[in-house]
């Protein structure tokens, strides 16, 4: 029994050191192309995890409605640098659109029990893996990803937490008792499409509810603040504080206690 507890201290030690290397930017990381089986779908998958053993908390990143374009393989990687496993999956299917007209016109045909599904077997899989803490999964997304990202927060058991980046937000008490997992919201004070009043209704009202939901609304900043390839929108500086706090909630939720 002592020589499993000092294996295990080890261990952990080992771990602490390796993702403090990760953190510094020391250490390098492996991406890949997977797929996994969501019913009777194969879905494709970009995995990015510290080139290290783990296990690690994972975080599942869910797109935009642009698809699983380079920006959210750029996600992946940083959230890999920084010592978790991140598995951004493929709701489209292999399609990206190279035009708002088009993401729109995928987005609406997107069947949102098909997305429910795959989230779920996504889960499941990093769930399974070796160098990953089945109890330290997460998920974040951005736009309409964001949206998935919350609705993954009251259909996905077992989730521990869940980022929401300027994603369709829940209004009826019965749906925000679903929420199983702490939220953390990102919105821009200008976006047109969610009011920021309607956002703060929301914290409101999860938090009334018991729900551990916190959102963040930035001034200044309007739909997709976050993305660089948002030419009319990126706001940089905001960005890199929206990431901060994203990092930080993570970090406290998923990482183990040092």
């Amino acid at each position: 029994m002592r020589c499993s507890v000092r294996r295990l201290l080890y261990t952990g030690i080992i771990v602490s050191a390796a993702i403090a290397r990760l953190h510094a930017g020391e250490s390098s990381i492996k991406t890949q192309w997977v797929e996994y089986t969501s019913g009777a779908d194969t879905v494709k998958a970009f995995l990015a995890k510290p080139d290290m053993e783990g296990p690690f908390p994972a975080v599942i990143l869910i797109h935009e409605w642009y698809g699983l374009n380079e920006w959210i393989q750029d996600n992946a990687k940083e959230f890999a640098q920084r010592g978790y496993t991140a598995l951004a999956i493929d709701l489209y299917r292999g399609k990206v659109a190279t035009s708002s007209d088009e993401a729109h016109e995928l987005m609406r045909g997107l069947p949102e029990d098909r997305v429910v599904k795959d989230l779920r077997a996504a889960f499941n899989v990093l769930r399974e893996r070796d160098d990953v803490y089945p109890d330290r999964i997460g998920t974040i997304g951005w736009c309409m990803g964001g949206g998935y990202a919350l609705a993954a927060a009251t259909a996905v058991e077992g989730l521990a937490a869940a980022v929401v980046c300027y994603g369709r937000i829940l209004s009826e008490p019965e749906e925000i008792k679903k929420i199983t997992c702490p939220v953390l919201g990102i919105f821009g004070e200008k976006d047109r499409g969610i009011p920021a009043a309607s956002v703060k209704t929301f914290e409101r009202q999860a938090q009334q509810l018991d729900k551990n939901v916190r959102v963040a609304v930035y001034p200044n900043a309007g739909h997709a603040f976050m993305n660089p390839n948002n030419k009319g929108g990126y706001n940089e500086q905001t960005a890199a504080a929206a990431w901060q706090r994203i990092f930080a909630f993570f970090d406290s939720k998923l990482q183990p206690k040092k």
